[in-house]
């Protein structure tokens, strides 16, 4: 297949893969003090083995572990860094499901002492994976703004941080030591997920910010100050993309389009490039790909991770043509919308289907950039 030398590549992928039966029992049984953390180990080595396998018989441009080692995409940091307490905040946050049922986001854990780095956050995953493949390892982190956003200021109360600038401070120094952890392992492609400012494109979500006490503009302007100061760290035979995401169950935690924030973020982000959700029309219309600067890369996130029916190919490549109008088709690439397991528990389909979607994703971007 073609393959495109700065990542985004021409069809690549989120990261998390569902886990398959066992693996999901085993997180459970561990978590719950009735297995030892050896024989999960085992375990989650013998299902990395066989969906990097997986990976491979589809012919994706990337390979990842399917974060089979974490509980989900966002809490390696909270559980690799010490400083948090046991207390947890919960989020500001909604989430709506397809059914029109809804639930608060997952809690946070309030920071009560300086925050610093007890182990690895993803390199050491990184580093077991790359010796299973011969293929583009990429590597996944949670955005360093998940650890403000959710709870905001109150997650900081009673820290010994004198503000935003000094908490963050402490939080880039932590990036910076695991991309260059990173870096030493062989890693050549770092993907950030980003959650806060792509939910931040909602007046909701932006209303529910005010009410904190906290102004949702100058939060964007900080998060992406925070994402720069955090990517920095990246070596030039590092290349760093960011994945937005708007929550990966039923409709979210956020609808609107990426216009509000498409300047700043597109021009703003020192990265080389975009993995952008863009499945339903919650994310808007690609009219904000129009500031993606030359020499960047975004994929669209036209294939769902929710639904188990495969994309009409003829309508992917429609809708490529509809994208293509704002920034050049080169500068463009196809992924999910999202990870297909943002949690351990997920099973909404088997892997099966994911191995059927991740094929049918290179057959149509095979088709696009022949």
């Amino acid at each position: 297949m073609t393959r495109n030398p700065k990542p985004p590549i021409r069809a690549d992928h989120v990261g998390s893969m569902i886990r398959p039966a066992p693996l999901i029992a085993a997180r459970q049984a561990f978590d719950e003090g009735n297995l030892e953390a050896a024989q999960l180990r085992q375990l989650e080595d013998a299902a990395i083995a066989d969906v990097v396998a997986l990976q491979e018989r589809t012919g994706i441009g990337c390979i990842t572990d399917g974060e089979y080692r974490r509980h989900n995409w966002r809490d390696g940091f909270f559980e690799s860094v010490d400083g948090f307490s046991e207390d947890k905040v919960e989020s500001s946050f909604i989430f709506t499901e397809y059914s029109g049922a809804q639930r608060r986001g997952m809690p946070v854990p309030v920071v009560r002492d300086r925050l610093t780095r007890r182990k690895s956050i993803t390199a050491d995953d990184f580093a077991y994976t790359k010796t299973l493949t011969k293929g583009l390892v990429k590597a996944t982190l949670p955005s360093p703004t998940v650890n403000h956003f959710f709870a905001g200021d109150k997650a900081l109360e009673g820290s010994p941080y004198e503000g935003l600038d000094d908490f963050f401070a402490d939080v880039t120094e932590i990036y910076h030591q695991e991309i260059a952890d990173l870096a030493a392992r062989g890693c050549t492609y770092l993907q950030i997920d980003e959650v806060p400012i792509a939910v931040l494109c909602d007046p909701k979500n932006q209303a529910i910010v005010r009410a904190r006490g906290e102004d949702p503009d100058a939060m964007i302007d900080r998060y992406i100050a925070v994402i720069n100061a955090a990517a920095a760290a990246a070596p030039d035979t590092l290349r760093v993309a960011v994945h937005m995401c708007r929550g990966n169950q039923g409709q979210g935690q956020a609808s609107g389009g990426y216009e509000p924030v498409a300047e700043r973020l597109f021009q703003g982000l020192d990265v080389d490039g975009f993995l952008l959700e863009y499945d339903t029309e919650r994310a808007g219309d690609f009219a904000p790909l129009r500031y993606l600067p030359k020499g960047k890369t975004a994929a669209l996130g036209l294939i769902s991770t929710k639904l188990a029916e495969l994309e009409g190919a003829d309508d992917l490549k429609r809708r490529f043509e509809e994208a293509s109008k704002y920034a050049d088709l080169d500068q463009l690439a196809l992924c999910p919308q999202c990870g297909f397991a943002s949690s351990f528990q997920t099973d909404r389909f088997g892997q099966d289907d994911v191995e059927r979607k991740l094929a049918h994703l290179v057959s149509v971007a095979d088709d696009i950039w022949r």
